[in-house]
């Protein structure tokens, strides 16, 4: 009763998000919950979506029909069953950061914003709990492929769930959209990853030409907005050519009724998805897709659009990664193909053998997809290092697959993440599952390849691609291995360990 009484205090948004991702990692469908409990799938509908206020009785049932007595606190851990062959074929979902950029657009629009098929993980569960607790008004269809979002005339952001927004680094988004509406507020020191230090600082000197002056004391970041010219132009080089930075700049930039000019901006596909957004929004935007984009905004948006992001590269070289480090054939579908051409450069030079399917037109009728089918192939290591560029480059987000990917190649890789301070050092990860993992110093590892993988019970690093690096690896282990509290791969990966299963995986999911 106890656990119940907790329950029936959080809101029914909150609570809704708990049971759903409850049922989902005991890989229950809404029917068969709905039996469990004597009543029909509307119902649980319903409930996981907040439109019903819970009683402590039915709380109580539902976690009993889940077997988990405290799903809000216990931690989720996956129980791998190696060595596994992967078959079929799974589509690539959509981009979990540019659903974040586009649910913190969303606050830019008087009017109605449905955003379709963006991906139901804890990132987006995280800025969805800040945005409703302001006022926002959040309703999923009952498939939940739609999400309507419809922002009050004045946001509460007295009343923010701080929890939530410190659990993301995204909630930084917040900045670009909220300055043109309020002179002065707050918002919560950023969360997320742990990957090191990540500086506010070009976010703050992009900012800064829109009259945000920010003082981090705290912790909290106190916002004051001294309102400049409206129709004057803005000029903005960006100290960094960051994906974030970019979307905060532009997101300033779309009620800005001037022109404003941002240099050295990120073209990246998060970007890109934004800058279509805006324009279905009215905000006139030219060079997407280049380091300079010209953008002339509105004083005032208020329109009803209906908009669908593109699919995730990411969780495309996520999907191949597991293909190849299995020795698998493999069909990823709807992989956007602009935003893995280098990756796939690299990975033919190392010996993989792959072949595409024709282009066709992702929903936004923008980004290219592709079919991709992976064959079991003997890699040998590169001859160069592997190391991120901005876009067109190889993806930041993606170097970390290729620490696994070497693992199973012949010879000696040298990875270099020159981006962030700890996450080579979370790769050396590795070594417990039996790669050959040679630390050089913060930013450089020595992966010496082939790896005969072991199982072992490791404890998840708290940064989402290493995490999701020891998943794939712990695939092609002999034997059992237990990947303990993956709550960072919930983050950004929706239901991975069924849709791994369906593909031939052995991967349960519990707690203790």
């Amino acid at each position: 009763m106890a656990y119940a009484a907790r329950v029936a205090e959080l809101s029914p948004t909150r609570v809704g998000y708990l049971i759903r991702d409850a049922r989902r990692q005991r890989g229950l469908t809404q029917q068969e919950l709905a039996d469990e409990l004597g009543t029909s799938p509307e119902t649980i509908n319903d409930v996981e979506e907040g439109n019903r206020q819970l009683s402590i009785e039915l709380v109580n049932r539902i976690a009993e029909a889940l077997e988990q007595p405290e799903p809000a606190g216990a931690a989720l851990h996956l129980r791998i069953r190696g060595e596994t062959k992967l078959s079929g074929a799974i589509d690539v979902r959509s981009s979990k950061n540019a659903a974040v950029a586009l649910l913190c657009a969303s606050l830019l629009n008087r009017g109605r914003t449905v955003l379709r098929g963006i991906a139901q993980i804890e990132e987006v569960n995280r800025i969805l709990e800040v945005l409703t607790s302001i006022g926002v008004r959040a309703t999923w269809s009952p498939d939940k492929s739609e999400l309507e979002l419809v922002r009050p005339g004045r946001l509460r952001l007295d009343h923010m769930d701080e929890d939530a927004a410190r659990r993301t680094r995204s909630i930084i988004m917040f900045l670009g959209p909220l300055l043109h509406d309020e002179l002065l507020f707050e918002l919560p020191y950023a969360g997320g990853c742990n990957l090191g230090t990540r500086t506010v600082t070009p976010h703050l000197h992009a900012l800064r030409q829109f009259g945000l002056d920010i003082k981090a004391t705290e912790g909290s970041y106190h916002a004051h907005v001294d309102p400049l010219e409206p129709f004057a132009p803005r000029s903005i080089t960006l100290t960094e050519r960051g994906d974030t930075v970019t979307e905060n700049a532009l997101m300033a930039a779309a009620r800005h009724p001037g022109e404003t000019v941002i240099r050295n901006a990120s073209s990246n596909y998060m970007v890109q998805d934004l800058c279509f957004f805006l324009q279905e929004l009215g905000v006139s935007i030219d060079g997407i897709g280049s380091t300079t984009l010209r953008v002339r905004g509105l004083a005032v948006i208020d329109a009803d659009v209906s908009f669908a992001p593109s699919e995730d590269p990411i969780e495309a070289m996520s999907l191949l990664t597991a293909a190849i480090v299995t020795g698998s054939e493999l069909t990823v579908q709807r992989c956007p193909i602009e935003f893995l051409e280098i990756e796939l450069a690299i990975l033919a030079e190392m010996g993989l053998r792959y072949d595409l399917s024709p282009e066709y037109p992702a929903q936004n009728g923008r980004t290219r997809l592709v079919d991709i089918t992976v064959y079991p192939s003997k890699l040998h290591a590169n001859s160069d290092k592997i190391h991120p560029m901005p876009f067109p480059g190889l993806n930041i987000d993606n170097l970390p697959f290729f620490a696994v990917i070497a693992a199973v190649a012949d010879g000696q890789t040298m990875i270099h993440d020159w981006v962030y301070e700890n996450r080579a050092i979370h790769l050396v990860e590795l070594t417990k599952l039996g790669a050959q993992v040679q630390l050089l110093d913060p930013h450089r590892i020595i992966v010496t390849g082939p790896t005969r993988w072991r199982g072992q019970e490791i404890i998840c690093p708290p940064a989402l691609r290493p995490a999701v690096c020891l998943l794939l690896a712990a695939l092609a282990a002999r034997g059992t291995s237990v990947l303990r509290d993956v709550y960072v791969i919930n983050r950004g990966y929706e239901d991975l360990p069924n849709r791994l299963n369906a593909l031939g995986a052995h991967i349960e999911v519990f707690r203790d």
